[in-house]
């Protein structure tokens, strides 16, 4: 009987070495298509203004907000917003990149870092 208890520790003990050493790297999965989806709905209001936000938008941003729950998928949350401005084609004026970085609080969204061409991505906790 007390090889069967030390048997069953055994291998509890091995299972737990195991997973602690196996445990994968947290990965994103928020993808850039995702982002962009979620985003589209704002275009006209960064480069337009208005007022209020369009509600497509908010329900964007607030959807996006839900799906990057995560370190790693805020980073690439935040990664893909600088990538598709960059490669966007238009010239955000200062106006437009303010218009941008005041979304996420006027839709009632508190996110972590500052949406601004100048956000260090591998920061954003």
């Amino acid at each position: 009987m007390a090889t069967m208890a030390a048997r069953v520790s055994l291998l509890a003990i091995v299972c737990m070495v195991l997973s602690a050493t196996t445990i994968p790297k947290a990965e994103a999965v928020v993808t850039c298509g995702q982002v962009v989806n979620n985003l589209t709905p704002c275009i006209s209001y960064v480069m337009y203004g208005g007022s209020p936000v369009p509600e497509p938008c908010c329900n964007g941003i607030k959807n996006l907000y839900g799906l990057a729950q995560t370190k790693p998928d805020r980073q690439a949350v935040c990664n893909c917003i600088k990538n598709a401005v960059g490669n966007s084609g238009f010239n955000y004026s200062p106006r437009s990149l303010n218009l941008a970085a005041s979304l996420p609080k006027q839709c009632g969204v508190n996110i972590p870092y500052q949406i601004s061409p100048n956000t260090d991505c591998n920061s954003v906790q």
